[in-house]
């Protein structure tokens, strides 16, 4: 039985407790592995040695003070093209900090119903050191539409588990750190015809709002969704909203307006917690 450590804050205090419980492991399709990685395994130290070290002087273990991933933006991922993100870590330690460790994973729990889980490219992480007892810590992970992200519903939000290793060997490891979006990636089309057209005539505005599938590696029509239809007059370079409308049952988007000077349409989706916001390049139509 493998022993897992988890970081719990009671009390406001920060305590590492060890947990005589089986790591996480499930299989994804075709044998995907999903066996999360442990303290014991990452840093090859003893969980138990930290926690006891913990219970004894909370402030004798690593500290974290901050944990970015993807530079703070979601990760959006499409059909085809892995996507690689850098992670980074930054902790303290009177020892000095040897190294970390981040994944993402998704589920409601790591022991059970774990469905989804990104780990680091790297055996052990490049850490910079700002000072004798601060150092920065950096890691990249990959994600592979179909593999990785081998179902839609993976799409959302996922949990980070961040761990560190101080001089000491005493172990920072908290798989609830933070969480972290992962997203479908979304195109936006727009056509605005007739060009050009007279003042006072009606202009037809279609397009489709369509996102990835990592099922079937295609784009696909997202459907019910609130899209704004924006106008930029020719002399300036600002949009405003005309109005609000919905994708279809296919993600297709239809409506008119009335021409009245030279200027730009577009379609502007504001994103949602599984795919992110995307705005269509402005449609120039004349008016006459």
């Amino acid at each position: 039985m493998r022993i897992r450590a988890t970081v719990a804050v009671l009390s406001g205090a920060l305590a590492l407790s060890a947990l005589a419980v089986p790591a996480a492991q499930a299989d994804g399709p075709d044998g995907l592995n999903l066996d999360k990685t442990t303290a014991a395994e990452r840093f090859g130290t003893s969980t138990g040695k930290s926690a006891f070290r913990a219970a004894a002087a909370a402030s004798a273990l690593p500290t974290v003070s901050k944990v970015t991933v993807n530079a703070g933006k979601d990760i959006t991922v499409g059909t085809t093209n892995a996507k690689t993100f850098t992670v980074s870590v930054t902790a303290q330690h009177a020892t000095g900090i040897l190294d970390a460790y981040v994944d993402l994973w998704h589920g409601p729990d790591f022991e059970e119903g774990l469905d989804g889980l990104l780990m680091p490219n790297e055996d052990f992480a490049t850490c910079t050191a700002a000072s004798a007892t601060t150092s920065t810590c950096k890691l990249t992970v990959t994600a592979v539409p179909g593999s990785d992200l081998y179902k839609n519903a993976l799409a959302g939000t996922w949990k980070v588990t961040v761990g560190v290793l101080a001089g000491d060997e005493s172990v920072y490891w908290n798989d609830y750190q933070q969480t972290h979006r992962v997203q479908r990636i979304s195109k936006l089309t727009v056509n605005a015809a007739p060009e050009p057209v007279k003042k006072g005539k009606t202009i037809t505005v279609t397009g489709k709002l369509s996102r990835a599938n990592w099922e079937t590696f295609k784009y696909a029509g997202y459907t019910n969704q609130s899209v704004k239809l924006q106008f930029r007059k020719k002399t300036s370079s600002t949009y405003t909203t005309v109005k609000t409308i919905k994708t279809n049952s296919t993600g297709n988007l239809k409506t008119t307006v009335t021409a009245s000077v030279d200027g730009y349409h577009r379609f502007n989706f504001e994103g949602t917690s599984t795919t992110p916001a995307i705005k269509a390049a402005g449609d120039f139509v004349d008016v006459k």
